[in-house]
């Protein structure tokens, strides 16, 4: 598995109006340049980010964006699902797919399942209130 630019700099994004937004709607130029990110990617990975409801967009003089929640309803492998789709790593098992014929005989889904089973355990012990507020310790 391998995650996007458009994966990683969304959440560099969302953590970084979570950490200012109590000023007021954070400008996406201001992100941009904290971030060291171009403000016309940005505009495409916020567009989604909004389109996805993660985010309130304030049009105008001090417009900007905020946060649809608080910091800690904001899970990490769910804004990394939004923007790269499913993060299974096998097609097989990707949610939605068609069942694959050999899921009976398969001597290395169990393997796949449990690979599955360590990336989405360890992405939602993640918040952004986790990422920007203390210092969090990985979970072995």
């Amino acid at each position: 598995m391998m995650i996007s630019t458009k994966g990683r700099y969304a959440l560099r994004f969302l953590v970084d109006v979570a950490e200012h937004q109590g000023d007021g709607y954070v400008p996406l130029k201001d992100v941009a340049v904290r971030q060291e990110i171009s403000e016309k990617y940005l505009e495409i990975v916020v567009k989604e980010l909004v389109k996805g409801g993660l985010l309130t967009a304030l049009r105008g003089k001090g417009g900007g964006y905020r946060l649809s929640r608080s910091p800690e309803e904001y899970n990490v492998k769910s804004i990394l699902e939004l923007m790269e789709g499913p993060l299974a790593p096998v097609a097989c098992l990707e949610s939605g797919r068609n069942a694959c014929p050999r899921k009976n005989i398969c001597r290395t889904l169990p393997l796949w399942q449990g690979l599955d089973k360590v990336i989405a355990d360890y992405l939602s012990q993640f918040t952004l209130l986790s990422l920007y507020g203390k210092a969090f310790e990985i979970s072995s």
